[in-house]
């Protein structure tokens, strides 16, 4: 007789942050912590996160976005958050009146919005799960310490992304037909040696800046009326969630970083512990093997080609 299985593939989603200090305690030998050394090692494990952005270590933080163009307008901001500044981004308006209360919200056009995200209307940010005709629809209202309200038919929706730390690659998308031409990104310095900034044409390099409180997007040539119609559409990265105040909160890691997610946090608590020096070395072979082996299992597998060099004899 077979055994019963869980049939549940949630644990990395359930695993709540004062289990995973319990856990990195554990490793170095202590148990039965609370107080000062929750908070340590909630602060420990924020940094953790901020040292494998510095790695590029959150592939399964990859999204997809497009951009309408505006016409003479070359720079577009990405807000971190929105009390930050206002994003630029794919915006429609409401073709009914709303309550504070709906999880379906009708809006004008869907056209380049992402499958599931962000939007804000007023100072209320919403989340939607999805897109079905004219409505976006499984909200959940006054997020991100918003307050639900009441808005109004033609009130503006703006989409917004929380969190984008870097443009990966873009393309220039033609409205009409969905046709995409790939852009080069280019840094500072090739930028500045533009000689007229404000030229007007089809974009085809793109400037990434990353400031603290956002992401700049500065592309070339300039938008004009033509161009304005268009897209911009790019991948990026998003930060890693912060651990947030609440230690029953889950982490945004997926599965295969939760050992090295742990034995990380337990890295740094040893060097904090002058009761556990010796297990200062050992956490970090640990947890540099087991990041190893989390990093050979992330990021997208591809086919290889192997072209063979031609040679023609006496040509």
């Amino acid at each position: 007789m077979a055994n019963t299985t869980s049939g549940s593939y949630t644990f990395e989603k359930t695993l709540s942050i004062d289990e995973i200090i319990e856990d990195a305690y554990e490793r170095i030998g202590l148990q039965n912590v609370s107080g000062y050394q929750l908070r340590t090692a909630k602060r420990s494990l924020n940094i953790l996160f901020s040292e494998w952005g510095n790695r590029g270590l959150h592939y399964w933080e990859v999204a997809n976005q497009s951009l309408r163009l505006v016409e003479d307008q070359s720079v577009y901001n990405f807000y971190r958050t929105a009390a930050d500044g206002t994003s630029d981004g794919i915006s429609t308006t409401l073709t009914a009146g709303i309550n504070a209360s709906v999880t379906s919200v009708p809006v004008a056009s869907v056209a380049q919005l992402p499958a599931s995200g962000t939007i804000i209307i007023g100072s209320e940010e919403i989340t939607y799960a999805a897109i079905s005709s004219l409505n976006l629809t499984g909200c959940v209202r006054g997020v991100n310490g918003t307050t639900a309200a009441t808005h109004s038919t033609s009130d503006a929706v703006l989409q917004f992304i929380r969190g984008m730390d870097e443009i990966l690659e873009a393309n220039y998308r033609i409205a009409s037909t969905n046709v995409d031409a790939p852009m080069t990104q280019i840094n500072r310095s090739q930028y500045q040696a533009f000689s007229n900034k404000t030229d007007n044409g089809t974009p085809t390099q793109y400037w990434v800046q990353r400031f603290i409180d956002r992401t700049t997007l500065t592309i070339y040539l300039t938008p004009g009326s033509t161009q304005a119609a268009n897209y911009i559409n790019f991948y990026y990265t998003r930060r890693i969630q912060d651990v947030g105040d609440a230690y029953t909160n889950a982490t945004n890691v997926p599965y295969r970083f939760v050992p090295c997610m742990i034995s990380g946090l337990a890295f740094l608590l040893a060097q904090k512990n002058p009761m556990a020096p010796q297990k200062v070395q050992e956490m970090k072979l640990l947890y540099e093997d087991e990041l190893a082996r989390a990093l050979s299992e992330d990021g997208s597998s591809t086919s290889t080609y192997i072209a063979p060099k031609v040679y023609f004899p006496g040509v």
